[in-house]
């Protein structure tokens, strides 16, 4: 059987007609009476018992349709990528972030990229880390947004904006002074917001408080840096969390201060080392750069 004889054969036994296959198919009922006898003069034996219109699947058909089920399949599967790939004839840039970023950075960042790029098509997803480094690999990014480097070798990191470790807390906790002035594990008090024992940012956390002598005792613990810092804004505590995402909270509800000693937080743009960003990509890449920057010298204004 060719190709087009598993199409129309599958058409026929899901809706049981000719005239209904022809209009699942979007062809003539003619066509289809005609590719129907083909397939059946080329295996020798007729799949259809033909009773006042309508067509009853003999034995041997529902034992072809078991069979060819999956490249039926596998046939609507490849339509659907053609029509993707019809629809990609304008440029499509394909970008995945931690969610974090996608909050903190991401919204400004896109307005931004919009006043050249209006008509570039942007499709845009949040992934923890080690899925982004699948969806880049398999292709199925074109650029990503991480506080992590994967350290993967088919992936290239590169930093596009860097701040530091910093410590939020509800507004009026500390003095104007005190904000002024850096802040280390022993100066932590109140109840405080401490992020999940898998995350990189939270282990070095816990790292630099017991280096300094403390052992933090977290009461809540949360999932994502915006739960951390939606539950500063509200008043329910202090939280450690990078820079970004301490930039982004609201100004009338929260007090930030650097960790002390100093700890780097990296915001990397993470690319497939064998996939060259196209020039849509490479600008939005830009214009994140540049407003995570700008949100990191505004938080510290």
């Amino acid at each position: 059987m060719r190709l087009r004889h598993i199409e129309v054969f599958h058409a026929i036994m899901q809706v049981g007609t000719i005239s209904g296959a022809a209009q699942v198919l979007h062809i003539s009922q003619p066509a289809v009476t005609k590719v129907l006898q083909h397939a059946e003069l080329q295996l020798g034996m007729p799949l259809f018992e033909r009773v006042r219109g309508k067509l009853y699947p003999k034995p041997e058909a529902h034992r072809l349709f078991a069979e060819t089920e999956k490249l039926n399949r596998d046939l609507q599967g490849i339509r659907r990528l053609a029509a993707s790939l019809k629809g990609r004839a304008v440029e499509t840039v394909r970008l995945v972030s931690t969610p974090t970023l996608a909050i903190s950075v991401l919204p400004q960042a896109m307005t931004a990229w919009r006043r050249n790029f209006a008509q570039t098509r942007c499709e845009l997803a949040t992934y923890h880390t080690s899925e982004i480094v699948n969806a880049l690999r398999l292709g199925e990014a074109d650029l990503a947004l991480s506080l992590q480097d994967p350290r993967h070798p088919g992936i290239v990191a590169e930093p596009i904006a860097h701040g530091n470790l910093t410590v939020m807390a509800p507004a009026g906790t500390w003095s104007a002074a005190e904000c002024a002035q850096p802040i280390g594990a022993a100066g932590l008090s109140g109840e405080l917001i401490g992020l999940a024992d898998n995350d990189p940012l939270g282990e070095i956390v816990v790292a630099a408080c017991e280096a300094q002598g403390v052992q933090p005792v977290f009461r809540t613990v949360v999932q994502t840096y915006q739960i951390a810092r939606s539950l500063v804004e509200a008043g329910a505590g202090t939280a450690v969390v990078d820079p970004f995402t301490a930039a982004s909270a609201a100004a009338d509800k929260v007090q930030r201060r650097q960790w002390e000693p100093s700890i780097p937080v990296q915001l990397y743009l993470l690319t497939a080392n064998h996939a060259p960003l196209s020039h849509g990509a490479r600008e939005l890449a830009n214009c994140i750069g540049a407003t995570a920057r700008a949100c990191l010298e505004k938080g510290s204004a």
